[in-house]
């Protein structure tokens, strides 16, 4: 893989974890669909068929507004080195699926019946914590930025203005975590914690933000068999993370010239996007409905604001020289940019979703009120290694984003995503649960990641208002590396993290 060459470009911020925050999400929109699992590729008759199979609009007969407000609770584990450790809690406010529906019918024409909608939806939540610590003797961070500017050809009076070196290298080389040293009568770059037996490492990263994506959709209904829509989305992404590295010696040996080294990132990225899902539905019998749709890649346009800092604690390193040399050094990004935070734009091309589903309704009958429920089902395929980057109008570093998308190619794969869910009606009172997983995308065998969902909820209909009220219970399981080196020459070491998300959602509707 390319790792080391991602390692040679100063805009740092666009790593192969992208695809994961960009396109490793979960389904959300209305209570009544998060209560069904997600499953909405052939049900249709909800506002959440925008962002999911737009031929489900065409099953409706009535106009409507939605509302759906929403509460996340999340909580994350993780395991580090054999070590364990929890986060802190995040919990935030946000809104599902809300919208309005517009509905006409002309009975005399095929097609007759068409629908209209627009809708905007939380499609990724960015909302999380995440901690974890544990001793290493393995690898030191020090070794990514040992192994960049060995590589890079820069000396050491050019690392300030280079090009070709990263923040993090470029701040390592000033707080002298990294240096020059003669081995064996050849000139190597070491970093100061590889003297060291061990380390101890800890990584504390807080997320926040997500992707609200805006859809128009349009669908026809021909006799009540056949549904074709379209709709057309635009993503808009905020994203903040805010990430605190240490890494210290234990033994605290006051004469090895190393104590700690603390790295300080805050990234923000912000875009939008564009996209376009297009779905069909066919109800061969009244009781049985089955859906297939597309979901073409979202085009992003997207800008990284990225700080940075480090501080180094080499003790007694220079006091033979200097007796009041207190032995810290510490720069922020800052001082390589003339005071201003860089900016980094570039583009993505998110993965292809193929989605196919079938539902059977129980009792089905033109009077919905004597209908008794439903089982429903969604099989969605999504080509996470076709992700694709592209430098941006100002960045123009086209060999970065040549070997990001190499890694990327070699470093995920398609995944398969099921959904599941089931109505039982009570006259005006439902009933609803539903189970969802996704699939791991990481091509490598040690590496795994999951999302499964368990959700439950109950529903009211009456006189053309309905209240839906649902709990979701997500259980995301990922890997994280606090650093990457050449595999080819040692193997990277990840964080195995398992977060609990919970999410309350109310949606509340008109029918006018």
């Amino acid at each position: 893989m390319s790792f080391l060459l991602l390692a040679g470009s100063a805009a740092m911020a666009q790593l192969p974890e992208d695809v994961m925050r960009l396109g490793y999400n979960t389904h959300s929109g209305t209570a009544r669909n998060q209560a069904i699992g997600g499953a909405m590729g052939s049900l249709g008759g909800d506002i959440t068929a925008n962002f999911v199979n737009p031929a489900g609009l065409g099953m409706y007969k009535v106009s409507e507004i939605v509302l759906t407000p929403g509460f996340t609770l999340a909580n994350s584990k993780s395991v580090y080195r054999e070590s364990n450790a929890t986060s802190n809690n995040q919990n935030r406010f946000n809104i599902g699926a809300s919208g309005f529906v517009s509905a006409s019918s002309d009975p005399g024409r095929a097609f007759g019946n068409k629908v209209f909608s627009i809708a905007v939806n939380r499609t990724a939540n960015f909302n999380n914590s995440v901690y974890y610590k544990g001793g290493n003797n393995y690898s030191s961070i020090s070794e990514q930025y040992a192994e960049e500017f060995s590589n890079s050809g820069v000396s050491l009076n050019d690392v300030r203005n280079s090009p070709y070196l990263s923040l993090g290298t470029k701040m390592a080389v000033y707080t002298y975590l990294i240096d020059t040293a003669t081995v064996m009568g050849v000139l190597q770059v070491l970093g100061r914690p590889e003297y060291l037996d061990s380390v101890v490492q800890e990584n504390r990263i807080t997320t926040t933000g997500g992707i609200s994506e805006i859809a128009i959709g349009f669908a026809g209904n021909n006799n009540d068999k056949f549904y074709i829509g379209g709709s057309i989305g635009i993503p808009i992404v905020k994203y903040e993370r805010r990430l605190e590295f240490t890494e210290s010696d234990p033994s605290n040996d006051v004469d090895n010239n190393f104590k700690y080294t603390r790295y300080e990132e805050r990234l923000t990225t912000t875009g939008v996007g564009f996209n376009a899902k297009l779905g069909v539905i066919f109800k061969p019998v009244n009781q049985l409905r089955v859906g297939a749709a597309i979901h073409t890649p979202t085009l992003y346009g997207l800008k990284d604001r990225l700080w940075t800092k480090m501080v180094t604690d080499v003790e007694g390193l220079f006091r033979q020289t200097n007796p009041n040399d207190p032995g810290i050094d510490s720069i922020t990004s800052d001082y390589y940019d003339g005071g201003q935070t860089p900016e980094y734009k570039f583009d993505m091309t998110s993965p292809w979703k193929f989605l196919v589903s079938g539902s059977y309704i129980f009792h089905e009958v033109e009077d919905v009120t004597r209908q008794r429920g439903f089982v429903t089902a969604d099989v969605e395929y999504v080509t996470y290694g076709s992700t694709r980057f592209n430098p941006g109008e100002e960045t123009g570093d086209e060999s970065y984003f040549d070997n990001l998308n190499k890694t990327v190619k070699d470093y995920y794969k398609g995944a398969l995503n099921l959904r599941f869910g089931g109505e039982l009606k009570f006259n005006t009172f439902m009933v609803r649960a539903g189970f969802a997983h996704y699939g791991n995308p990481y091509a490598e065998d040690a590496l795994k990641a999951s999302r499964q969902i368990y959700s439950a909820g109950v529903g009211y209909r009456d006189k053309g208002v309905f209240v839906d009220l649902t709990y979701a219970h997500s259980i995301y399981k990922d890997v994280h590396f606090p650093y990457r080196l050449d595999p080819r020459f040692t193997e990277n070491t990840f964080a195995n993290i398992k977060s609990n998300i919970g999410q309350i959602l109310l949606t509340l509707g008109l029918k006018i």
